[in-house]
């Protein structure tokens, strides 16, 4: 297991009481191939720095969480098709 940092930016069309759902399919995804979440911190919409999809605003979520290193390729790809997410970052955090 690693330890994980994952930034995701949510599309602004999702209403904002629709995003606890959206964060429900990462976290189970995670959960679910056992992986735990140390921490989920809404950043709230922010400005992008350029265009994305034609949007100029999207809402931040920083999520902290182990896995095991297998499982980031099948846990970008699903982020990937996702209609919500606009873009997302995953990272590794040093040991």
């Amino acid at each position: 297991m690693r330890d994980y940092e994952l930034v995701v930016i949510i599309s602004p069309e999702v209403a904002e009481e629709e995003i606890p759902a959206t964060l429900d399919k990462i976290s189970r995804f995670i959960v679910e191939r056992g992986g735990s979440i140390t921490e989920v911190s809404q950043w709230g919409r922010r400005k992008l720095a350029y265009p994305i999809k034609d949007f100029m605003e999207g809402n931040y979520v920083l999520t902290h969480f182990k896995m095991d290193p297998g499982l980031t390729a099948d846990l970008e790809a699903s982020l990937r098709i996702s209609e919500e997410v606009l873009r997302h970052l995953l990272v590794r955090l040093s040991e």
